[in-house]
């Protein structure tokens, strides 16, 4: 079922288990291949590309999820047969939540650490779904079960606590009063080290209160992704239990934090770009993980014996909080969750990676004693001998009057400390009560209204936050949008919302939802501008990227299987409406099996991408950026040398609509260029609420919309060499297409086999055996003679071209000189080839392969 590994040396050291879960759709329409296997508590990864490197990784817990399951019907998955290798949610509960229970009632702190790529399993492990519960929920019934069963022995008190890290800022998730700008602030102490100041704690008493308070938390942490325009995936949440024992026999106290963390995604980014660009990609992006990474680095150094200068944990909020979790006080277990499929390789074996150095921090736990309840004896005993004094001192007279103010005054003091810490918890308890029942009074209205009215549910990238934020649609006309201000008003929150963004009609149990002018709404794939009536089901997305579920009336309802409508579905819908699908990528006759795996990654990269895009325009138009930002399929129509289809990725075109300056972003700069765009909105929109202060206007260099003008490669034609080999002239109008299979230019080219001198053979040199070459002397001219019909130019008259090529083994490739303002401009270059003796190599060359003539855009400044 599980594979545990040998004891580690040190009994604190970081303990870490991985666990491999089952094929995702994606992964299964992609026909993936399972690459890991686990045998005992190693863990092996093949290289899809390369059989002969499998690599072996051995750690504390193994944990095979990904096979060998069925599920019963309660819902839960278990192993197939009794002793099943599957490992459910119960066993990894037995092996890292047991464990993480028992030392914090024993005093210690414990931590667990979820780490992985976006979809790797993270949250299923630790949070889970359904009647599969994972380790936080597991936890808490449990924590709540010890302290009944020991309730003769001690008295305890559980504090609650759950927050979020994005870029840098803390969000307290139990919070739902106003945020101040930038998050809370994170503090150092020399006792408690660093803590976040401010950060709600709320007293609990029972296992279904911490569940009614990680539904709250949830429902902020999904408005705040909607408003900070972030991406859940790229956030970290920490959720913290505080455990106080009183031991009133020994007189002693025992407190410890449980910290479990769901890390945010932790997806490789490919550095592209200038270097510039690169310092940004590895710190922007996240930079809480990629300090976490060199925190780890460093501390499996110094386990090692190496000497370590400086351990960066002030580098970032999340390892500052998790300074005693790793290295420090605190018995920690990290659980890596691993995708199982061929195409996510790169990702998994990071993940190990990081995994292994992990292993081999060495903490120093310790038990968190203090003798509070013996400092509440102690101060009731000095108050009796004050009051004793005092009693004397009275009979004594007036002489005493100076001793009995000074004792007075310590009586008072004395009584106040007892005071404040005998009804501290009891003032926690009254606050958490009152805020329960509102809680409950709130959750019991909401399921009443869902069993009366239809609503529209939030759908989010992350499910753990998808349908938590529910907006009733009840009789007559709502207005939606980011107003609030009527009382038949809807508020939503979002990228591209307006004040008033549409307006939603129940009427004769119907609904219609109409746009209001300049509101952008996508119903089911498609804009819409007028009033459209809404079926149960319909897929509505507001703005630019705030997608919601449309639930009819209970009626409409049935037993229908709401799930399939995830955030992908949306973003395939929107993809299909623009001609991109999965069949015009492949083969329409492939079966789902055969379908290559590139090709799906390059589908679910385009379609993960276009809500970035939908946003990025967004911020451009509000910040008055004048870029346009679109998709692109790199090199869909294009081929090598020998025909061959060169690998497609994505690419984003970004153009200045003033000058009509393009640049073409890689993914990866992408995806960050945005985080940084993300960072510029922000702080726009806190400088607009400081009394309107205007900004000065941010230079290029450091303005994420825009980079230096660089050349841009338009397209390719193809001149096939095979008439070189026979010593045959060849003339050619030759086709070149852009990456998308547009035609970019006719480009009319020649090859002419000559003399030494130059001179153009003739027919009587043509050859009937091509072997006849080798090893003789080959001389060649290339003619490109005029390019004709420049879609590029003809956009803007600025622009300028040139065409690029590469002969066979040439170290650098050859540039035409440029040419400007011309549609059809002539070229006029001759360049000749000389090869003194002609090799196997280069004459298969000629026969099989093409010249790749590449025509270059070049704009002016």
């Amino acid at each position: 079922m599980r594979a545990k590994g040998a004891e580690m040396p040190g009994k604190d050291c970081v303990k870490v288990a991985v666990r491999v879960r089952p094929f995702n759709k994606r992964e299964r329409d992609a026909g993936s291949h399972c690459i890991i296997s686990m045998a005992s508590s190693t863990i092996t990864i093949q290289d899809p590309r390369n059989s002969q490197s499998p690599r072996s990784f051995c750690f504390d817990y193994a944990y095979w999820s990904h096979s060998g399951f069925t599920r019963d019907r309660s819902g839960l998955y278990v192993p197939e047969e009794p002793g099943g290798r599957y490992a459910d949610q119960g066993s990894v509960f037995q092996d890292l939540g047991e464990g993480i229970l028992e030392n914090a009632l024993q005093g210690y702190n414990a931590t667990l650490l979820a780490y992985g790529q976006t979809g790797s399993g993270k949250s299923y492990s630790m949070v889970g779904y359904g009647p599969n519960k994972g380790l936080v929920p597991t936890l808490c019934d449990r924590l709540f079960q010890a302290i009944r069963a020991n309730q003769d022995s001690r008295q305890c008190q559980v504090f609650f606590s759950m927050l979020e890290i994005y870029n840098e800022q803390v969000v307290d998730l139990l919070s739902r009063g106003s945020r101040s700008p930038g998050g809370l602030r994170v503090r150092e102490e020399q006792q408690r080290g660093f803590y976040v100041e401010g950060l709600r704690r709320v007293p609990c008493d029972s296992a279904p209160q911490v569940e009614q308070l990680m539904e709250q938390g949830t429902r902020i942490r999904t408005t705040a992704t909607t408003h900070m325009n972030a991406n859940s995936s790229r956030s970290h949440m920490l959720i913290i239990f505080q455990l106080k024992q009183i031991f009133s026999k020994e007189s002693i106290t025992k407190q410890s934090n449980i910290n479990l963390v769901d890390l945010a995604g932790s997806e490789r980014q490919r550095v592209s770009g200038s270097e510039a660009d690169r310092l940004k990609e590895g710190t922007a992006i996240n930079l809480s993980l990629t300090t976490l990474g060199n925190v780890i680095s460093a501390l499996a150094d110094v386990a090692v014996g190496k000497k370590v200068v400086h351990i960066p944990y002030r580098d970032s909020v999340l390892t500052k909080l998790l300074q005693s979790a790793l290295g420090g006080n605190s018995r920690t277990v990290m659980i890596a969750a691993l995708s199982p499929a061929d195409i996510c390789y790169e990702e998994s074996i990071s993940t190990l990676r990081y995994a292994e150095r992990a292993k081999r921090i060495q903490n120093r736990a310790v038990v968190n004693e203090s003798p509070t309840e013996r400092l509440v004896k102690e101060l009731k005993a000095e108050n009796a001998r004050l009051l004793q004094r005092l009693s004397r001192l009275g009979q004594e007279g007036r002489r005493a009057e100076d001793e009995t103010k000074e004792l007075r005054r310590l009586l008072t003091h004395n009584e106040l400390q007892i005071r404040a810490i005998q009804t501290l918890w009891e003032q926690h308890l009254q606050e958490a009560l009152k805020d329960w029942e509102q809680q409950y009074a709130t959750i019991t209205q909401e399921r009443r209204m869902m069993q009366m009215h239809p609503y529209i549910l939030n759908i989010n990238e992350d499910t753990q936050l998808s349908g938590v934020v529910k907006l009733f649609i009840q009789e007559g006309e709502w207005d939606i949008g980011l107003s609030d201000s009527s009382p038949r008003s809807i508020s939503v929150r979002g990228l591209g919302i307006q004040e008033r963004h549409a307006v939603f009609i129940n009427v004769q149990r119907r609904v219609y939802l109409t746009p209001l002018a300049g509101s952008k709404v996508i119903v089911n794939g498609t804009p819409i501008s007028q009033k459209t009536e809404l079926q149960h089901l319909d897929r509505l997305i507001l703005g630019s990227n705030s997608t919601y579920l449309f639930i009819g009336y209970p009626s409409e309802r049935g037993g229908d299987d709401w799930s399939r409508y995830d955030y992908d579905y949306f973003q395939s819908e929107l993809a299909a409406a623009e001609g991109i699908h999965l069949h015009s990528l492949c083969d329409s006759s492939a079966v789902p099996s055969q379908t290559d795996p590139s090709l799906l990654a390059v589908f679910y990269d385009y379609i993960k991408l276009m809500p970035m895009v939908a946003e990025a325009n967004q911020m451009s138009q509000e910040l008055h950026k004048g870029v346009e930002f679109k998709l692109e399929i790199k090199n869909l129509a294009l081929s090598d040398s020998k025909g061959h289809d060169l690998e497609k990725d994505i690419t984003v075109r970004v153009t200045s609509l003033e000058n009509k300056q393009v640049w073409l972003w890689s993914k990866a700069k992408f995806v960050n260029r945005k985080f940084l765009m993300e960072e510029l909105y922000q702080q726009h929109h806190m400088e607009q609420k400081r009394e309107g202060a205007a900004r000065a206007p941010m230079p290029r260099d450091r303005d994420p919309f825009w980079d230096p003008l660089e050349p841009l490669l338009l397209g390719s034609a193809h001149l096939w060499l095979q008439s070189l080999a026979f010593r045959i002239a060849l003339e050619e109008q030759l086709e070149v297409l852009g990456s998308e299979g547009t035609e970019e230019a006719i480009l009319q080219a020649q090859l002419l086999p000559c003399s030494p001198t130059g001179l153009t053979l003739g027919e009587d040199d043509i050859l009937i055996d091509p072997s006849e070459l080798l090893g003789r002397r080959l001389d060649f001219q290339l003619v490109l003679d005029q390019c004709c019909g420049l879609r590029w130019v003809k956009q803007a008259r600025n622009r300028g071209v040139q065409i690029g090529f590469r002969m066979f083994d040439s170290a650098q490739p050859l540039y035409t000189p440029a040419v400007w303002h011309n549609v059809n401009p002539l070229l006029d270059q001759r360049v000749h080839f000389t090869s003194l003796h002609t090799s196997q190599g280069l004459l298969e060359h000629l026969q099989t392969s093409a010249l790749v003539l590449e025509l270059w855009g070049l704009q002016g400044k």
